[in-house]
């Protein structure tokens, strides 16, 4: 039986792996700082610390030994700056998890693993950067056996794919027009939860995957405007009102969606998944984005209280298109 330790990974993608991980018949352990806002798989022992704190964790791990070791929750380098002196000996395999946004933009496609990594703007992929490259340099220069694996964008139906979130799906429903950036035909594989888990677990406690880095990436290529209608159709909406803007001009009045809009989402992005591939045989994802879709629709449509509407970014939609009246006259 495999002994797994997950720091973090209470998140979307770390509750399905740790639920993959024991329907597969390993031990997981998770740390995280408080309880757990998402259902824990039945099985999975918890404790509590802060995952960022050497002495922390060294306190309620004591010297227990893992097959693997996963990060979740590394997002600066002090983040993981200890972990080497931490784990090293004690670990089978340390998975850092970072983000396939840690690649140039624009990019030579298809991405590989060895495809440039560059991100001067954008916080969160320069600073998975920087922690990628520490925890190299410790794989280079002592025992530290280091593995990065990189998801792409990964949803389940609690999470709809898109920047606008909910606000997408009301306004579809009530026949107003949702802005897409660009003209809608950038192309954005995507990935369920549960296919993420199903591709990542046997990377646990894996020699080969020792000194690699892996993206784990959805084989369904969509654009822009039929993840939208994927979602319209789950929605029960025939005919949804899409409305293509430049990046720049949807960030003049949404400030708040720059980084991501202009240096990550704006871009088609196509990978070849053949290490993947080789390391795990016979994966292949499972979940359409259409089933996906309905679970969605289905788990948001069974409580209210899960559809949160943004006023804020309803003004700034009907700003940016000048269609603060405008209703479709006919029913969704």
């Amino acid at each position: 039986m495999k002994k797994i330790l997950f720091l973090g990974g209470a998140g979307l993608i770390g509750s399905a792996a740790a639920a993959e991980a024991v329907a597969q018949g390993a031990s997981v352990t998770i740390v995280t700082r408080s309880e757990p806002k998402r259902a824990v798989a039945s099985g999975v022992r918890q404790l509590r610390a802060d995952v960022r704190s050497a002495d922390q964790l060294h306190a309620v791990l004591g010297g227990e030994e893992f097959d693997a070791v996963v990060n979740w929750v590394g997002y600066v380098p002090d983040d993981v700056r200890d972990h080497p002196g931490l784990f090293t000996g004690s670990a089978g395999q340390y998975v850092y998890i970072s983000t396939c946004s840690v690649f140039a933009r624009p990019a030579h496609l298809p991405i590989t693993e060895a495809s440039p990594r560059r991100q001067p703007v954008f916080g969160y992929a320069r600073d998975k950067i920087a922690c990628e490259l520490l925890l190299e340099d410790a794989y280079r220069t002592s025992d530290f056996p280091l593995t990065i694996v990189r998801p792409g964008h990964t949803y389940d139906r609690t999470a709809i794919p898109l920047l606008s979130g909910w606000t997408a799906i009301e306004r579809m429903r009530a026949g107003r027009p949702v802005v897409v950036h660009g003209d809608g035909t950038s192309l954005w594989p995507l990935m369920h939860a549960r296919d993420f888990a199903r591709a990542f677990v046997p990377l646990l406690g894996l020699g080969h995957a020792t000194g690699e880095s892996v993206n784990i990436v959805g084989w369904e290529i969509l654009t822009w405007d039929q993840i939208h209608l994927a979602l319209a159709a789950a929605a029960g909406v025939r005919k949804p009102l899409l409305r293509h803007r430049s990046s720049e001009s949807i960030t003049e009045h949404v400030p708040g969606w720059r980084d991501v809009l202009e240096h990550d989402f704006r871009h088609s992005m196509l990978y070849d998944t053949a290490k993947l591939r080789s390391l795990v045989p016979g994966f292949a994802p499972s979940v359409s984005f259409s089933d996906g879709a309905r679970e969605i629709l289905e788990y948001h449509d069974a409580d209210p209280e899960r559809q949160r509407t943004d006023v804020e970014l309803n003004r700034a939609f009907d700003a940016l298109l000048g269609t603060e009246d405008t209703r479709r006259k006919e029913n969704p």
